[in-house]
């Protein structure tokens, strides 16, 4: 075979390369004229384990020689089984965009990457354009992962769990609804194979010829067995010997990273602020019959509740302008001024803690506060909040007192200097003119930054909530 290989690469055309030679040559020993193979195959053939002869290396062969009717599916067939050349050959699918990846969107200036926290679709779902199909968790907000194209979810290329980062592919998109696979963690064996095994063994255990048993030996005779002394009792646990409960019962559970996050800033307030929390107490009778008369009124022209959250949002407004220390903040060694009022409202979610900001709460009236808290607070909840509706703030309010809170010491939220904690409204005796009544009654707390801010700011600050507030009229007069 290698002595006809050589004579015919001999006899070769000069301009004929060594691979369209070698093509010439792969025939038959026995055949006696030169035969052509037509380019009709449609697959690259590949030489060895890295070389590739395209299917136009064929065609530049065949110009030396007739054309045959047989094809190139031959050449490789009779190159696998007689030829020593080892050849190997894969089909030629072209890519027609039919896949498209899905990829995680960009997160925020300041987030870096994210958790694939789950997939909303599974493989095999159809999926609309738009359509989210994924949720990645970041250190603030949970982020969807939309489906760029119409189709069919084909497979999974990240796991739930896995950290990601904006670009990285985590789904691909079948648009015409091709073969569906998933990537599982652990693939098990099928069924079928793993019990092939057992009935194998099974099978020889039963044609193995049984071992001929011999006859019963006689028992010799043996002296009755001495009683065992009696093993000492066991050491009664000490009275002092804690009893920890089972493993069992425990369940472990990753935090989320907005829950690590929350957690790393609440400890960093506490690392860094001088905190001190001052208190005082609020009579609600006149906020709340304000609301009360014109709640209806209220809802006809601005279409949203009246409720107490923007009452006590313009009251802070007011004492932050009266006392501008408690809306500046550190920075290194110098004091920072705002000329703006950002208040950051703290909004307990399933998920965790988030605080969107009303921006220029200065310049708004009691109906543009209450659209913007309806605003923010759906958003929040439903967590399609945004980044930046989340950045910045100079002072923060919590409001305890919506889940039941009578008194509470709130954290600062960095790199803000103070936070106005609410709290829950409740009817106590009360001393007005000489008389005793009953009034509904709030404790509020302020907790500051002592560094910056001294106790004599801080209570004028809670005194001029608690005017405003009793006495909303204040507000109207500015005094």
């Amino acid at each position: 075979m290698w002595a006809i290989i050589r004579r015919k690469v001999a006899s070769g055309g000069a301009s004929a390369s060594v691979f369209e030679r070698s093509l010439l040559v792969a025939r038959p020993a026995t055949a006696q004229a030169t035969r052509g193979y037509t380019a009709t195959v449609k697959e690259p053939l590949l030489l060895g384990r890295g070389s590739r002869i395209v299917g136009n290396a064929v065609r530049r062969s065949c110009l030396a020689c007739p054309v045959s009717s047989k094809t190139a599916r031959e050449v490789v067939s009779f190159l696998q089984t007689d030829s020593p050349i080892y050849m190997q050959y894969r089909s030629f699918s072209s890519n027609n965009g039919d896949l498209v990846d899905a990829v995680v969107p960009f997160m925020g200036e300041s987030i870096t990457d994210g958790t694939l926290a789950k997939f909303l679709k599974q493989p095999g779902d159809h999926v609309e354009v738009d359509e989210p199909i994924a949720q990645i968790e970041t250190d603030k907000v949970t982020i969807d992962v939309a489906s760029p194209e119409a189709g069919v979810l084909q497979k999974f290329i990240a796991k739930e769990g896995e950290t990601v980062e904006p670009g990285t592919k985590i789904a691909v998109i079948s648009k015409s609804g091709g073969d569906v696979s998933h990537v599982a963690p652990s693939e098990k064996l099928p069924s079928k194979a793993a019990s092939k095994p057992s009935a194998e063994k099974k099978k020889a255990d039963k044609d193995k010829p049984k071992e001929e048993t011999s006859p019963p030996k006689p028992k010799a005779e043996t002296s009755p067995p001495k009683p065992k002394a009696p093993s000492p009792p066991r050491p009664k646990p000490s009275v002092t010997e804690p009893q920890l409960p089972p493993k069992e019962r425990e369940r472990r559970v990753p935090m989320t990273r907005l829950r690590k996050r929350v957690a790393t800033r609440l400890k960093d307030s506490q690392n860094t602020f001088a905190m001190l929390t001052t208190f005082n107490e609020v009579d609600m009778t006149n906020l709340m019959k304000l609301r009360s008369d014109y709640k209806d009124a209220f809802v006809e022209k601005h279409g949203v509740k009246l409720g107490l959250m923007s009452g006590f949002i313009k009251a802070a407004v007011s004492g932050l302008q009266n006392q501008p220390i408690i809306n500046a903040v550190i920075d290194g060694d110098d004091i920072i001024y705002r000329d703006y009022i950002d208040i950051s409202i703290a909004v307990g979610t399933p998920k965790g803690l988030v605080v969107p900001v009303i921006r220029n709460a200065e310049k708004m009236n009691f109906a543009d506060i209450e659209k913007e808290i309806n605003t923010l607070a759906k958003k929040a909840n439903d967590g399609s909040i945004s980044i930046d509706e989340m950045a910045g703030g100079s002072f923060t309010i919590s409001n305890g007192g919506v889940y039941g809170s009578l008194l509470s010491t709130p954290i600062i939220n960095p790199p803000q200097s103070a936070i106005l904690g609410m709290h829950s409204i409740v009817n106590r005796p009360m001393v007005v003119g000489g008389e005793v009544v009953s009034r509904p009654m709030m404790y509020i707390a302020l907790t500051y930054d002592h560094r910056l801010i001294d106790g004599r700011e801080a209570v004028f600050f809670l005194r001029r909530i608690k005017d405003v507030v009793e006495d909303p009229r204040r507000l109207l007069l500015d005094i």
